[in-house]
């Protein structure tokens, strides 16, 4: 197993590469695939229940292989994002106006689906006033009426830095608070322009801090150019801000028109990564090439509850 010396160095370089739509991916990034009949029924359901999911809307690599496995992560708010990031698949249009109805048919799903751990997100809804923050907590009421025994992870944006919205959401307790970080606050005014990296980081200390026993959670991609000493640096800026949860995944571009990828990172730098996150001091750090954050996040949150039972 190399050293993690320089992430480069232990990656496939396509930066020289024209057409990365077209390029071959590494062995170990091909995907896994559900039940051809399982993830024809989440489909149906989802569509029943005119929901919207964020494996779907972004492209997530692990659709198939999640609804094969019945289940989804639900996104909110509609499907049309007011940010521009050059990353994300999810649809830049007009926003849509809140559905009232859509938190009971949210819970309805998690029924249908049996889920024991849902994961609800949003597109980052700058046009109002709280972020989406109310809507986020009439999600998880109707989850918890509709659903007692399940636990509810939020993946929120960073609602442009209303504290008060915050508060919010955490006031209504979730089981993790989750807001990532996506990448190196070098490449934010290239990739997220709209963003603030230092607001990202406020976000999660003020939510830790509004509830300290609430786990607070953020992800990362890689082989968008960042280096291994600003990897490790995000890392301990993290942790510093008292994050528990870290996710840690390749970047896939959904097209040729979003931002092209420049490397693709072996797994082995990742498995060196999660050993060196684990080490700074966080509960759990997922990193693969294939980790989102919500991808085995039910299995995560059960892990920590039972060392917690430990």
């Amino acid at each position: 197993m190399p050293d993690l010396t320089n992430l480069k160095t232990s990656c496939h370089d396509t930066k020289n590469v024209a057409s990365h739509d077209k390029m071959r991916k590494p062995e170990w990034l091909k995907i896994k695939k559900g039940e051809m009949r399982d993830i024809i029924e989440v489909e149906k359901m989802l569509s029943a229940n005119q929901l919207h999911t964020v494996c779907r809307e972004a492209n997530c690599p692990n659709r198939m292989e999640c609804y094969g496995n019945k289940t989804a992560t639900f996104l909110i708010m509609g499907p049309n994002c007011t940010r521009g990031c050059r990353f994300c698949n999810v649809t830049k249009e007009a926003p849509l106006c809140l559905d009232s109805e859509e938190p009971a048919r949210v819970a309805q799903a998690v029924v249908e689906l049996g889920l024991k751990h849902a994961v609800v997100t949003s597109v980052t809804r700058d046009d109002l006033a709280d972020g989406g923050a109310s809507h986020f907590v009439a999600v998880i009421r109707a989850i918890r009426e509709a659903s007692p025994g399940t636990s509810v992870e939020v993946l929120i944006p960073d609602l442009r830095g209303n504290w008060d919205a915050l508060e919010v959401i955490m006031t209504e307790r979730p089981d993790i608070l989750n807001h990532n970080v996506e990448t190196i606050e070098r490449l934010y005014p290239e990739i997220r322009p709209e963003a603030v990296y230092t607001r990202s980081l406020e976000l999660l200390k003020r939510a830790k801090a509004m509830q300290p026993d609430i786990l607070t959670k953020s992800g990362l991609m890689l082989g968008l150019g960042e280096t291994e000493e600003e990897v490790l640096k995000l890392l301990s800026d993290l942790r510093a801000h008292e994050v528990d949860l870290v996710t840690i995944g390749q970047y896939l571009p959904p097209s040729a028109e979003h931002y092209p990828v420049k490397e693709y990172v072996h797994p082995e730098v990742f498995e060196l990564l999660s050993k060196k996150g684990m080490a700074m001091g966080f509960q759990d750090v997922s990193s693969g090439p294939l980790v989102r954050s919500s991808y085995n996040a039910g299995k995560v949150y059960d892990q920590i509850q039972d060392q917690g039972r430990a």
